[in-house]
């Protein structure tokens, strides 16, 4: 039985690695497609949630079974809880990435400039908290993890900056609003792109220490 449910649990991870993957690729083009207007990439960044969301139900149906049929304890019930959330969570940053990719798709043909550099920047910090989130799960290092969570606010701080460049163009270009509100509606996917991927290294802590760190000013010592 111990041997079935490590491969089991084995054959469930590579492909939780493979769906985070794929979703890295995606926020990474959706972003690309916004700041050069590509509208083939978005459109490839669309059609390919396809393969996301298919990934997300068979992860989903074989971590189920697994915890039925094999009915794992300690650390490998709680790497099934993890990968279960950690799913769920992937699923929905594809999701976000798709929204970045229609926002590129719905500026098409705007002649109104904007400043693309806190987007660049903010974009930085997500994709690097996702790839992060995704290494510290596949190299199970805890101390990884804790980095994802301390980087999530500065995010937040630029989003924040955003909303505020935001408006100023808006008051002075009035006909161009269209353009800024989707990028808000980047700012914001980008937003919980980072939250997303917070959640995933707070599910990691909890599978390699045992420990809830979903309030982040208890964090005790990962060593």
């Amino acid at each position: 039985m111990e041997i079935r449910t490590q491969k089991d649990i084995s054959q469930i991870r590579e492909k939780v690695v493979q769906m985070a993957k794929l979703v890295e690729t995606s926020v990474r083009d959706g972003v690309d497609s916004f700041l050069s207007l590509d509208t083939e990439k978005a459109k490839s960044v669309i059609g390919g949630d396809r393969v996301i969301n298919m990934l997300e139900m068979e992860i989903d149906r074989e971590t189920v079974a697994c915890l039925i049929l094999n009915a794992p304890v300690a650390g490998d019930l709680r790497l099934l809880f993890c990968i279960q959330k950690m799913n769920k969570d992937l699923e929905r940053i594809g999701d976000h990435a798709v929204n970045i990719a229609q926002a590129s798709i719905n500026v098409v043909g705007s002649m109104a400039p904007f400043e693309k550099s806190s987007v660049q920047m903010m974009a930085s910090h997500a994709t690097t908290m996702l790839h992060d989130a995704v290494e510290c799960f596949t190299n199970t290092d805890p101390q990884l993890a804790l980095q994802v969570l301390e980087n999530d606010d500065q995010v937040d701080d630029l989003n924040q900056l955003i909303s505020k460049q935001v408006i100023d163009m808006a008051k002075r270009d009035v006909a161009s609003v269209d353009l800024f509100l989707e990028l808000l509606r980047v700012s914001k996917n980008l937003e919980r792109i980072a939250d997303l991927s917070t959640n995933i290294a707070e599910d990691v802590i909890f599978y390699i220490k045992a420990l809830d760190v979903r309030h982040h000013n208890l964090i005790p010592p990962l060593s």
